[in-house]
């Protein structure tokens, strides 16, 4: 073959720039590779429906008053939005293509080459006469990367389909004799490459027109994930809402499961469908038999003996004002994590936080919601607003019930975003709760804070700050801090009380691995600071939540997680031991 090519730079230029053509790389720039139709046989079929959730962060259920939006999805690359995690991500996501930069004009258009590089006359020659040379998006042509033979076949091939076209509008003189008995011989050199490349694409021509057939829906991507989930506590049971202290280890060792499914439907192109069916079957530590305690929850931890499949989150949303704002309308287990804005890298049932403490700030994202309606609109790329309404029984019918008689929550927030690494947000969330349903602190903290007022109806101003700094791609920090301002609404001269939570979070994306992710959390969860006019609602001591855990990226769909979270003084009492809970969590997805 080199000899032909020797012989052919000899009689012609025209063969020369076809050979520096083909030996310099253009084929990659403008033809699926080989290695790309050998990929797409492979079975990278699937194609990724579009994802508008939180601009910032995307990473269960405790009852219709304290919901938190759980979704099968790979989590959207947003800046700080929950670190990537490209390992988790869910199969089948789109080939990525090689961009070409289109047809080149000139040589001087490439940068990296020169008139004094021994090929440039060949190029030059190659883009005046036949006009078939391309370069990459970045304006370079790569004339010295290796090729394979196939890579060679294919672009061989796209210059005899650019001389026949040529030769068919016989136009000018453009192709000589020498050039056509060189090509010849080129062409019988590569005829066993030539026909397999030609058999690949008619094999992924038929592979395609069977995937079309016999796909689920030409509108609808389902997603999966299923967790396995081996826990246990160790230390005494907290004493705490009129249960005494126990010495015992009220807990045995449990293997809990969730599944959940996730039918995603786009109808323009832009709105987005979400559908989600999950069975739960995880234990809840804080009952009064095991710890008493609610700092000891997993961040999911429902049980349902039955296996039943359930609907869970059923939201849909789309864009208007020119793609600058968002519509999210929830219809079923929407919390307020679900309109606004988390940019804490730890939220998520499968791949953040272990416990429920740990993966945002409790009292602002976790509130009276199930159904409801939120608005975000981007001023710019560095300033987003976020208002709202949403209510827990939006579909019962009876007094003091409905969407807008009966508890509710009306929130606001911005998302504010000085540069790639940099996120902070800001909101105000004011939340009623009615008779006996009061969950001031999304079932976590002390039981004095999450209903000091022995269920009357509360109604209670939150408020929220969060940041997240992102110091290099391996390690993230940031935090939150709550206040929460609450009150009893049959005696409205009572002064408020006020409950604080904070946390310090460390994250490190890729450790190890890429894919896997370290974290580490301390924090303060839920805590009456001060009771107003009774002094015996402030709780007396201060308990405090340190966790570790490191999620493992097997591969692209199975991660594990060990981890541990220790908490002090339990129900802010310094008289309860402290309390260990270990896990042991596996998440598959697909």
């Amino acid at each position: 073959m080199t000899k032909i090519i020797l012989n052919a730079l000899k009689h012609t230029p025209g063969v020369f720039s076809i050979a520096a053509l083909l030996i310099a790389n253009s084929a990659l720039a403008n033809q699926v590779s080989v290695q790309q139709l050998a990929n797409l046989e492979e079975g990278n079929s699937h194609t990724t429906s579009p994802n508008y959730s939180n601009h910032v962060s995307q990473l269960p259920a405790d009852s219709e008053r304290d919901t938190v939006s759980e979704e099968v999805e790979v989590p959207q690359d947003s800046r700080l939005e929950k670190l990537k995690d490209p390992s988790l991500e869910i199969p089948g996501a789109e080939l990525e293509q090689v961009d070409p930069m289109g047809q080149v004009t000139s040589v001087s258009q490439l940068s990296d080459v020169q008139p004094t590089d021994w090929a440039f006359q060949a190029l030059q020659s190659l883009v005046e006469r036949y006009g078939c040379i391309v370069g990459y998006p970045d304006g370079t042509y790569k004339g010295n990367r290796a090729m394979t033979r196939y890579e060679f076949a294919a672009g061989l091939n796209a210059c005899l389909d650019r001389i026949t076209e040529l030769i068919a509008a016989a136009t000018a003189d453009l192709v000589t004799r020498d050039d056509l008995a060189v090509l010849q011989r080129l062409q019988e050199e590569f005829a066993v490459e030539l026909a397999e490349l030609r058999g690949r694409v008619d094999a992924l021509e038929a592979r395609t027109e069977e995937l079309e057939a016999n796909q689920f829906s030409t509108t609808t991507k389902l997603n999966g994930e299923t967790l396995f989930w081996l826990s246990d506590t160790w230390g005494e049971r907290a004493r705490g809402r009129r249960v005494l202290q126990s010495e015992d280890d009220g807990t045995e060792t449990t293997l809990g499961y969730k599944v959940a499914l996730s039918l995603e439907t786009s109808f323009t192109g832009k709105d987005l469908l979400r559908t989600n069916l999950q069975a739960v079957d995880v234990p809840d530590y804080s009952s009064e038999g095991l710890t008493n305690t609610l700092m000891t929850r997993l961040s999911t931890d429902d049980s349902d003996p039955d296996d039943t499949v359930v609907l869970d989150s059923l939201v849909y949303q789309f864009p208007m004002l020119n793609d600058r704002a968002m519509v999210i309308v929830g219809a079923n287990a929407m919390g307020l994590d679900g309109f606004m804005s988390t940019i804490s890298p730890f939220k998520g049932s499968g791949a953040g936080s272990l416990s429920r403490f740990g993966e945002f700030n409790p009292t602002f994202f976790r509130g009276p919601s199930d159904a409801g309606v939120g608005i975000k609109y981007a001023f710019n790329d560095l300033l987003q607003l976020t208002v709202g309404y949403a209510a827990p029984d939006s579909e019962d019918p009876q007094e003091g019930r409905g969407l807008f008689n009966g508890a509710f929550s009306s929130f606001g927030q911005f998302l504010i975003e000085p540069n790639d690494n940099l996120a902070f947000t800001i909101g105000y969330v004011r939340n009623y709760f009615i008779e006996d349903n009061v969950d001031i602190t999304g079932g976590t903290g002390s039981f004095n804070a999450r209903d000091p007022f022995d269920g009357v109806p509360t109604t209670a101003d939150q408020l929220g700050l969060e940041a997240q700094w992102r110091i290099n791609d391996r390690i993230q920090i940031g935090g939150w801090f709550g206040a929460t301002w609450a009150r009893p609404e049959q005696n409205i001269n009572n002064d408020d009380i006020t409950i604080i939570n904070g946390a310090l979070t460390i994250a490190f994306p890729d450790l190890f691995k890429e894919g896997s992710l370290g974290g580490i959390i301390v924090g303060v969860p839920p805590i009456v600071t001060d009771g107003g006019d009774d002094d015996g609602l402030k709780d007396d001591g201060t308990s405090v939540h340190i966790e570790v855990f490191y999620r493992y990226a097997i591969n692209d769909n199975i991660a594990i997680t060990p981890g541990l979270f220790v908490i002090t003084n339990p129900n802010h009492d310094d008289n309860n031991g402290t309390l260990w809970v270990g896990s042991i969590r596996t998440q598959f997805r697909f």
